[in-house]
């Protein structure tokens, strides 16, 4: 039986704390893969990606290429839209039946997870694993994979718009990438967001 881990997300753009926490979750719950699985569109951040989805799949998939237990899965991309948890859930569940599914959420999605689509059934198809950034206690019912980082996509967007530096935010050819095709370029901006 299979132990695979399923990360969803914008990724816009990946970085390194994806990436670490990615490592700490495929380690503390012993899992064969980790699978990044980057999202059409957030239902929850509609119109709002700043990088076209073609561009962060390659993004991701520049950024696993060297870890093999990374893979990277463009269902979401393909199926376009909205993305829904509970589609992809599905998906895997048929394509991997009789193997242990962990859908990996960044605890920023916590608030919002029972407002999930058909969450319940979500939680009969995969087990919710919380991957926290920070040392924050939180009371939860599901396993937390914690790795204390303070970086976010959204810094990083902001980084670029603002002319500063992202060296060793991202992986280098995630910083290639991002420079050849000048994405997070445009107004500058001063908010910092998670």
């Amino acid at each position: 039986m299979l132990r695979l881990g399923l990360y969803g997300g914008s990724f816009d753009p990946i970085h390194h704390g994806h990436l670490i926490v990615a490592r700490q979750a495929l380690e503390d719950l012993s899992l064969d893969r980790v699978i990044f699985i980057p999202a059409a569109e957030s239902p929850f951040k509609q119109n709002h990606s700043c990088a076209p989805a073609a561009d962060r799949l390659a993004m991701v998939e520049l950024a696993v290429q060297a870890e093999p237990a990374f893979l990277v899965d463009a269902l979401e991309i393909h199926r376009g839209g909205p993305s829904y948890t509970i589609d992809t859930a599905r998906a895997y569940h048929t394509r991997y039946s009789g193997d242990a599914l962990f859908f990996l959420v960044g605890e920023d999605h916590i608030p919002a997870l029972p407002r999930w689509n058909e969450f319940e059934e979500l939680g009969r198809l995969v087990k919710f694993v919380i991957l926290s950034r920070s040392d924050l206690p939180m009371k939860l019912e599901y396993p937390v994979v914690r790795r204390r980082l303070d970086l976010s996509s959204t810094e990083i967007r902001n980084r670029v718009a603002n002319d500063l530096p992202i060296s060793y935010l991202v992986p280098e050819k995630v910083l290639q990438y991002i420079q050849e095709r000048k994405l997070y370029r445009g107004r500058r901006v001063s908010e910092r967001m998670s």
